[in-house]
């Protein structure tokens, strides 16, 4: 079997379901099909987030510093905004249940051997140099295979569930990455504290293994390779022109939108203040204010489980509050991230009143990602064409991710000495980034509408 055959759409089941058993068996296969993926994708961060959690034990311990740090992360993130372009697209074709478990399978494979990279470190005497190519290459191949995740996830959305449910289903998905997060931070974080940062890595690598199991068994790819009619039939929509035009058509309609990459550009931002809270929230807490690594880790862990609940609230509050206007929650939710981001950064406070800061911050934060960078695009792109739709906007969000990586690991070398780091000015980019993030998407939904209309 080549592997254009092993990966590509399955075809529709010779074996239909019985009439009177359509309704159950749906409701069972797409209850399962969408945990399996939520499931799966919250260990895919947790295969990607370990870098976050280690840095500050691998400057301590000379084996890398905060700039190569960056450039590592840097790397990741450029090579993930290329692969979650081309992936988006090719995820259109592919099965999603057997692509979304080999990416995360590599990566498993990938954190394991950092960790046992690291174990040997030390007896072996390898060097700075050769250290700092291994992470590079390997966390930049982690990139691409974690590309992998995201547009199988969101396409199981399209390709299961009737246009009615797809914004609460997407708001619970889009929760996952603030779960894995937060389960990174806090689990890998005591992990790391009592084991030791290869560890972290060596942990992560089999929650990985635990994902992948998942998803293979309870993953479906679509509707009709089960025996059932398609989605629309089941769910009784009609179907639009757009929907009877062939894929490849269909995604060159959405890559000529010009409201796609409003949302691109505006999504860009987001991840800057995203990823600078994510990447350095914990070396931050301890360099700045002197929290220890348990406390630090827990602090953005708890933040990170109440992003969950911001997500979960996202589509709830623009269907149901502002009956589909995306624009006004991201304009109040925008509003708060700016004012709670700049207490963490710029006032001292307790253990709690720090957990206060980052966790407001996290919750309105998530608002705007979910809804910007997923239900505005989702809001009027085709089911056929989901992951172009992705790619798009996440080539855009991940480049962005990795200047961010570059600027804030050079302007936190930049402004250390002896050890004492000072974090002003790098705040100050997280700061613009952030009333950037929320102040586009106003004028991108403004126009999108009336592209759309």
């Amino acid at each position: 079997m080549s592997l254009y055959s092993y990966f590509r759409i399955s075809k529709p089941s010779a074996e239909k379901v019985p009439a009177d058993k359509v309704d159950e068996e749906y409701k069972r296969l797409r209850t399962r099909t969408f945990w399996g993926v939520t499931t799966a994708y919250i260990f895919y961060y947790v295969c990607r987030m370990t870098l976050g959690v280690v840095k500050q034990p691998i400057i301590d311990g000379g084996v890398l510093s905060a700039g190569e740090l960056g450039v590592i992360g840097s790397i990741f993130y450029f090579v993930y905004a290329a692969g979650k372009f081309s992936n988006g697209f090719i995820a259109d074709y592919c099965n999603i249940r057997r692509f979304m478990a080999w990416g995360l399978g590599i990566s498993a494979v990938i954190n394991v051997t950092l960790g046992v990279l690291g174990l040997l470190h030390g007896p072996l005497g390898i060097g700075s140099l050769v250290m700092l190519l291994c992470f590079a290459v390997l966390w930049g191949v982690n990139g691409w295979v974690q590309s992998m995740g995201s547009p199988p996830g969101t396409i199981s959305l399209s390709r299961w569930f009737p246009l009615n449910k797809r914004g609460t289903m997407y708001s619970i998905f889009s929760s996952t990455p603030s779960f894995g997060k937060a389960v990174t931070m806090i689990v890998t974080g005591f992990i790391v504290a009592w084991a030791g940062w290869q560890w972290g890595f060596i942990a992560a690598a089999a929650a990985g293994v635990i994902g992948t199991i998942i998803a293979l068994v309870f993953i479906s790819d679509t509707p009709e390779s089960m025996g059932l009619p398609t989605v629309q039939e089941l769910a009784g929509e009609p179907l639009k022109t757009l929907d009877q035009k062939p894929t490849k058509e269909l995604q060159k309609w959405v890559f000529r939108h010009p409201g796609i990459w409003v949302i691109a550009i505006s999504s860009a931002f987001i991840y800057i203040t995203q990823h600078a809270v994510s990447d350095w929230g914990v070396l931050f807490l301890q360099k700045q204010k002197t929290f220890s690594l348990e406390s630090a880790t827990q602090i953005i862990g708890i933040s990170e489980a109440f992003g969950v609940v911001g997500n979960l609230l996202a589509g709830w509050i623009s269907d149901r509050l502002f009956h589909g206007n995306r624009a006004r929650p991201v304009v109040i939710a925008g509003a708060l991230t700016v004012v709670t981001l700049a207490l963490f950064l710029f006032t001292g406070g307790t253990y709690w009143m720090n957990i206060l800061y980052i966790a407001l911050f996290s919750m309105a934060f998530s608002v705007v990602f979910c809804i910007v960078a997923g239900l505005m695009a989702l809001d009027f792109v085709p089911r056929k064409a989901t992951g172009a739709a992705l790619g798009i906007v996440g080539i855009s969000s991940y480049a962005a991710a990795g200047a961010q990586s570059i600027v804030s690991g050079f302007l936190i070398e930049g402004h250390a000495a002896d050890g004492v780091y000072d974090f002003g000015p790098v705040s100050i980019f997280w700061i613009i980034a952030c009333l950037i993030a929320f102040i586009l998407p106003v004028v991108g939904w403004k126009y999108l509408r009336n592209k759309e209309d």
